[in-house]
């Protein structure tokens, strides 16, 4: 009895290890950074499409000839298919985060399967382009997840950073200063064009902060490189 004990919280704290840390290998490979031996970045969208923001935030890359990746919630694709497109139209990465952003972890086998397969097949339709990337909403996986992601043929991402600017309480400025202190070589950025539960979630300070990122980024000597090249 007293060996058990250690034994089972030491299993409690792996499961939870490979549950919640989005770069966890417990339940598969997730990419959580790029190589550290450049100054090199990615920036990463999350819960997307969004009419106030995804559009601004496409300005703002055209204008700076960046690229990014853009993972979108299936339902949001279906509601505002001429932004999807556009986001593959200009040659970014399209990326699966579930049907409806559900999180993930407590999910069987059935209901995941719904949620990346209705999503892939949404946002292949919309865009022309099937998903080759796949990030859990929160980074929330079980090993049904990976048996999914594996049979879908997914690269799975996590990230190295966010800064919480989901949070509305956090202004553009605050957004900008917390990606300039955290930037580092084959740094992941997780930011948000979307609200994965509202698809007219307000995410405008995002879009705001996203030129000065770019800008301080660069005076630092970083380049933004598409995330296409860590798809295997």
């Amino acid at each position: 009895m007293l060996l058990a004990l250690p034994l089972a919280a030491a299993a409690l704290g792996a499961w939870a290890y490979g549950t919640y840390e989005p770069n966890s290998p417990l339940f598969g490979r997730a990419i959580g950074r790029g190589s550290r031996s450049g100054r090199v970045a990615y920036l990463t969208f999350d819960d997307g499409p969004n009419v106030g923001a995804t559009e601004r935030i496409l300005e703002t890359l055209a204008a700076h000839q960046v690229p990014a990746a853009f993972f979108m919630v299936g339902e949001h694709v279906r509601r505002f298919p001429a932004v999807a497109r556009r986001v593959a139209d200009l040659g970014h990465v399209v990326g699966n985060h579930t049907l409806r952003h559900r999180k993930l972890h407590f999910c069987g086998p059935g209901r995941i399967r719904e949620e990346l397969e209705r999503a892939h097949e949404i946002v292949a339709g919309v865009t022309g382009r099937a998903p080759r990337a796949f990030r859990a909403p929160h980074g929330y996986r079980n090993p049904f997840v990976t048996v999914t992601t594996r049979r879908l043929g997914y690269t799975v991402f996590g990230w190295t950073f966010g800064v919480w600017d989901s949070d509305a309480r956090v202004s553009a400025d605050e957004i900008r200063r917390r990606v300039r202190r955290k930037l580092r070589p084959g740094a992941i950025v997780l930011l948000h064009d979307g609200d994965g539960y509202d698809p007219d979630g307000d995410r405008r300070r995002t879009a705001a902060a996203l030129p000065g990122i770019i800008a301080d980024a660069r005076s630092a000597g970083f380049v933004f490189r598409s995330l296409a090249e860590l798809v295997s």
